[in-house]
């Protein structure tokens, strides 16, 4: 496995600093840049991007939840996992729906954090049990969602991304090209009237499927 470089914001920094050192005593992860605040991070000009941004939620200035989609529509290619010590359902879902690859508890621990991570740079999503529960919670709560019909193999598909499966080892598992399970991905969307994977999913587990 290639070293995988990471960024972080945080304003706290003796935060920024354990979970810095962290990662940085892993073999495979380091991490080249950290910043205070979202507005120096959005300022900063990188000669390499890193793979995967660590982003507080609680930032003072530019919080995280409100500084996410300018810097997915800045980096689009950037996974963004999400540190907070905040696990209101409200926030949980909207960094989700603006692109966050995953949403973590710092309360978890620096193991849970890395092992996030780990799930990220493999290309799948990762919430802590914390706030797996909160997004467990919303789902048991909501049902208004109309009902949503998917053909046999969408429904294949969907199941496989709600477990966090990869497009990838979706085309694997179901014995088909990348190409098609993009295919079915994007007819997926448009049925549930999603703009991306995580307002898919959110749609379709809310829905009476």
């Amino acid at each position: 496995m290639n070293k995988i470089n990471l960024c972080m914001v945080d304003d706290d920094p003796i935060v920024r600093d354990t979970i810095s050192e962290f990662i940085n005593l892993q073999e495979n992860f380091a991490v080249n840049h950290a910043f205070g605040s979202a507005e120096e991070f959005l300022a900063y000009e990188f000669s390499s991007l890193p793979q995967i941004l660590l982003l507080d939620v609680g930032l003072p200035g530019l919080c995280g939840i409100n500084a996410l989609p300018l810097i997915k529509n800045k980096y689009i290619d950037l996974d963004i996992i999400m540190l907070t010590t905040y696990e209101e359902e409200d926030k949980i879902l909207k960094a989700l729906c603006n692109g966050a690859s995953s949403y973590i508890s710092k309360r978890a621990g620096l193991l849970s954090i890395l092992e996030g991570i780990k799930v990220v740079a493999n290309g799948g999503s990762y919430m802590s049990p914390q706030i797996a529960k909160e997004i467990a919670n919303h789902f048991f709560k909501k049902s208004q969602f109309p009902d949503v019909e998917l053909e046999g193999r969408q429904k294949e598909i969907m199941g496989l991304l709600v477990d966090g499966n990869t497009y990838q080892s979706i085309a694997e598992l179901l014995n088909i090209s990348v190409e098609t399970v993009r295919s079915h991905i994007k007819k997926i969307y448009r049925k549930l009237h999603a703009n991306n994977k995580a307002e898919a999913i959110s749609i379709y587990l809310n829905s009476n499927t």
